[in-house]
């Protein structure tokens, strides 16, 4: 069984050039038509090629009350080499495919709660320091986006997967857990440790996350990532 699951995660990361590999919607994120209310989500997705064995890449999307299109951001090595910015913020479907890996979907919250989150979502983006600078490893990159925006907006009470390389780079070298139950200790992502009510006890070496959460207990383990009962936020 093991086996499998692991022959699994090695056949979702695409072979093919990124040229060929399918950024179609899934069809998982409402229709706007149809849903007129706020919606805001967090999705990821395995990386794109052999990145996908180690990482996934994370956007966050959300559609205002009354809106016919979603707004999708994330950040990229090649937004920089283009527009000099590694921010993307863009009016696009938000449950496309990551170039043949298909995407799940972290968090998702409507009405009231999604319009206070985006509007100070809006506010974490304008803020985060590192939009003029990309780096797949250790950071920072689209888990450092992502894990920034979370840390400074409460009510997205979720964390990245341990799969998310480079969610604790960060300025300085302390800083609170996501849930703000506890602290994280890294040396530019490179190296350090994380205790916290919600996220439980774990080490990060060379961007690689073991951890062990009580709060839905579980294992957390490179490559495979989560092992144990789903992460349901604090």
């Amino acid at each position: 069984m093991r086996i499998l699951f692991f022959l699994a995660i090695l056949t979702s990361c695409s072979t093919k050039s990124w040229r060929e590999a399918s950024r179609e919607s899934i069809g998982i994120a409402p229709v706007p038509s149809t849903h007129q209310e706020e919606v805001f989500q967090i999705y990821y997705a395995r990386a794109f090629s052999w990145k996908g064995y180690f990482a996934i890449h994370p956007w966050i999307s959300w559609k205002e009350a009354g809106e016919s299109t979603y707004t999708v951001a994330q950040v990229t090595t090649w937004n920089v080499r283009r527009l000099g910015s590694a921010i993307s913020v863009v009016k696009d479907l938000p449950d496309r495919k990551w170039f043949d890996s298909e995407p799940s979907l972290l968090f998702d919250v409507r009405g009231e709660k999604a319009k206070l989150i985006i509007e100070k979502v809006k506010k974490a983006i304008e803020h985060y320091p590192y939009k003029d600078f990309y780096k797949i490893w250790p950071g920072p990159n689209s888990n450092t986006f992502v894990s920034y925006i979370i840390r400074e907006v409460p009510e997205i009470d979720i964390e990245l997967p341990s799969t998310a390389i480079g969610k604790n780079y960060f300025p300085g070298v302390v800083s609170s857990t996501a849930s703000e139950t506890g602290f994280v200790f890294s040396l530019f992502g490179l190296a350090g440790f994380h205790l916290g009510a919600a996220e439980g006890v774990g080490v990060h070496f060379l961007g690689l996350n073991f951890g062990v959460d009580l709060w839905t207990p579980a294992i957390e383990i490179p490559f495979a990532g989560r092992l144990g009962f789903p992460d349901k936020g604090f």
